[in-house]
């Protein structure tokens, strides 16, 4: 259960913040019955290595397999719907226009849907599309993924560019733009939300401590143990279905 003093101090923090910034993870989405990337690994795909199915290589080397999986993975997302906390956040922040910032690693539409006013994608956008070789068919002024040829995966009638999905796959840097939105967020906020993520994937992980450098209160919400525990003051062990509506209701 989660600490009702803890709750309550939380709450208070958070109604006197000019500033919040919530960074959520797989544990948000996985309560909407939306797997994590490994648990997602299961039947046909549990043979495969992660890096077969999300990196460049991957696709490379097979682009029907990987088209596959993504489009299996884009069936679920589609049938998800967003849970109480996706809810809680998203009418918490139109109470209060411009103090709430949402950064999240999630590659689901979930907060969006919920009405959530402002959302940072770090990890892209699982049901868009980009092309494998951005350069090549932005030097084609003919080249138009809204156009490519269908297969599996699509690719462009005029010089062959593969269509990929438009996440952030092993080895590749996070959106500048979406990075330097989320440090921001997290360096001028007075609260800090964490909610179900492991803390284990970089740079996002580095937000925590960043905004604890900065001055704010830092809340872990997850009913499991993470990597950035130490960097929160309040640790609430419970899910973000069930403490978000508590905590922001």
């Amino acid at each position: 259960m989660v600490d009702p003093q803890a709750l309550a101090a939380v709450r208070r923090a958070l109604e006197e913040a000019q500033r919040v910034a919530v960074l959520t993870g797989a544990g948000m989405s996985a309560e909407s019955g939306i797997p994590t990337f490994r648990d997602a690994l299961t039947g046909l795909w549990s043979r495969f290595d992660p890096e077969d199915l999300a990196s460049e290589q991957g696709f490379r080397a097979d682009p029907a397999r990987v088209w596959d999986w993504y489009a299996q993975r884009r069936d679920g997302v589609r049938r998800a719907r967003p849970n109480a906390g996706h809810e809680a956040l998203a009418a918490w922040g139109r109470a209060r226009p411009g103090r709430l910032c949402v950064v999240t690693q999630n590659v689901d539409d979930l907060h969006q849907r919920a009405g959530q006013p402002e959302v940072v994608r770090l990890h892209g956008d699982i049901l868009a599309d980009r092309w494998l070789d951005g350069a090549a068919c932005r030097e084609r002024p003919r080249c138009d993924a809204a156009s490519a040829a269908a297969g599996r995966p699509p690719r462009c009638a005029q010089c062959g560019n593969l269509v990929r999905p438009a996440v952030v796959w092993f080895g590749e840097m996070l959106p500048a733009a979406a990075l330097q939105r989320a440090q921001e967020a997290a360096a001028e906020c007075q609260v800090l939300l964490v909610v179900g993520t492991s803390g284990a994937v970089w740079p996002a992980a580095g937000l925590a401590s960043l905004a604890r450098r900065s001055g704010a209160r830092v809340v872990i919400v997850n009913p499991h143990e993470s990597e950035i525990d130490a960097e929160a003051h309040v640790v609430l062990r419970g899910t973000a279905a069930t403490t978000l509506p508590a905590l922001l209701g």
